[in-house]
């Protein structure tokens, strides 16, 4: 092995490790309400909405949030599948189960994060996060049925937990058949998660 490629192997190792501690340091910033510890972990030109960009914007957006809809939130990640586009671009999916207590009620959540990460000037940062939901409900009533996602005074609606992998609508209308199934190659390096997606671009979801 040359010298070159163990130093980029090494890299990669460090690059997982650092990105995985953005996801950890994300939960625990927000969960702490240490909004300038948090806004640090996304890049500084990051856009808030249409208008506006830039860590400033993304606090004030927070500060707004949190001090209306919570008191309090526990997010507990799990599963983390990280893709390197290049040495400084790589992509990602974070599963999150979250606890939040609002006003009288104490909401679960069970969700995922389509996450952009960019290494700017040698430290990896959140280029975007987009939150999946597959449910938020009362801690006291399982969400069975439609509509999973359940906030207090607010109409139910659905999250897109499932929405971004198309093997899920394909697993419900393709029954199995008396043949043995067919069986996909494996995805290759670093392709995983495009093989899920069946190839499909970035995905965009409309946050509530």
């Amino acid at each position: 092995m040359s010298d070159d490629s163990l130093l980029r192997r090494l890299d990669r190792l460090e690059s997982l490790d650092e990105i995985r501690q953005l996801a950890a340091k994300y939960s625990l910033s927000l969960d702490m309400r240490d909004l300038d510890a948090h806004v640090n972990l996304f890049a500084a030109d990051i856009r808030v909405s249409r208008e506006k960009v830039g860590r400033s914007h993304l606090k004030r957006w927070l500060d707004d949030t949190l001090r209306l809809q919570f008191t309090g939130t526990s997010h507990h990640i799990g599963n983390h599948i990280i893709e390197f586009d290049d040495p400084d671009h790589a992509h990602g999916v974070v599963y999150s189960k979250n606890e939040h207590e609002t006003g009288d009620q104490w909401v679960i959540m069970q969700m995922l994060y389509w996450d952009n990460y960019e290494r700017i000037d040698g430290r990896w940062y959140f280029r975007r996060r987009l939150p999946c939901y597959w449910y938020a409900t009362d801690l006291n009533s399982p969400p069975i049925g439609e509509h999973k996602m359940r906030w207090p005074e607010r109409e139910a609606y659905d999250g897109a937990f499932h929405d971004l992998w198309p093997s899920w609508a394909d697993f419900w209308a393709n029954p199995p058949t008396a043949d043995e199934p067919e069986v996909a190659a494996p995805a290759p390096l670093e392709e995983f998660l495009a093989s899920m997606r069946r190839g499909a671009p970035e995905p965009r979801i409309r946050v509530r």
